[in-house]
């Protein structure tokens, strides 16, 4: 058994294989930063809602996954852009737009974890996590 290295790429990957299957909801083991990263995509209307969930360990992310008419998924598609390998840090004037403003970058600032506009606004830079269309 290994350990996860990377549990952020492992959360966007349980989203992105859950979404695929149709699932009504995935759980990932909690932490903090996953806490943030679901509750910035459930205010941006990506997913629908999420529970803790708590057991013996470190505890779980119940997270309720949104769909379009038709089953689509409402997360078209979801990618890691900092790697434990290569961290991308950007300043404030370098963060990235996703679909020209329609899609988010979810960055980690000194202020916390925020999307890309909001750290516009706020004039700060960070390492910027994922980008969600």
């Amino acid at each position: 058994m290994s350990a996860v290295t990377d549990p952020v790429a492992d959360y966007l990957t349980r989203i992105r294989n859950a979404q695929k299957a149709r699932h009504p909801h995935v759980d990932v083991p909690a932490s903090n930063l996953k806490r943030a990263i679901t509750q910035i995509l459930k205010d941006k209307g990506f997913v629908q809602d999420f529970v803790n969930v708590e057991d013996s360990k470190q505890g779980l992310i119940r997270v309720y996954l949104k769909y379009l008419r038709g089953g689509k998924p409402v997360i078209q598609k979801i990618t890691r852009v900092s790697k434990p390998g290569l961290r991308r840090y950007v300043g404030a004037a370098d963060l990235p737009r996703v679909l020209n403003g329609l899609g988010i970058a979810i960055v980690s600032t000194s202020r916390g974890v925020m999307t890309d506009k909001e750290a516009r606004r706020a004039g700060i830079g960070g390492e910027v996590l994922a980008t969600v269309q």
